[in-house]
């Protein structure tokens, strides 16, 4: 009867299986959580976009994880900063160009450790995966 009126209301959501909840194992949360935690300029939904996750999972993780340790919740994903999208114009005092290179080494710096996380991630979800199916 259910299937009857479900055809009636939307034939196609009938016939798509429901969604299984997935279980992620405890190494793949902290490895979420370090990297968004390590991402300056990060949000929730470019990270889990990243990993293939929902975004309101990887924030539970992340609120779970600032609780376990006894970290204030930081302001909402808006109130982070923004991704550098392009150069500061290079200054002609010495001391303002170095620091402004610093801040760059820093930068590159961070992107780095994120995308040293995110392939770290990668591989151990492909050895996950891989030893997940039964063929």
């Amino acid at each position: 009867m259910d299937t009857l009126i479900l055809d009636l209301l939307d034939p196609e959501e009938a016939r798509r299986p429901p969604m299984a909840m997935k279980d992620y194992s405890d190494e793949f949360k902290a490895d979420a959580v370090a990297l968004y935690e390590s991402t300056p300029g990060a949000t929730y939904k470019s990270i889990a976009a990243d990993l293939g996750i929902n975004r309101a999972t990887l924030r539970e993780w992340v609120v779970r994880d600032r609780e376990r340790r006894g970290v204030a919740t930081a302001p909402a994903p808006a109130g982070r900063a923004p991704a550098r999208s392009g150069q500061t114009a290079p200054s002609a005092d010495p001391d303002e160009r170095i620091r402004q290179l610093e801040a760059r080494v820093a930068e590159l710096e961070a992107s780095e450790r994120k995308l040293a996380s995110e392939r770290d991630i990668l591989r151990k979800a492909a050895k996950y995966f891989a030893g997940e199916t039964n063929w």
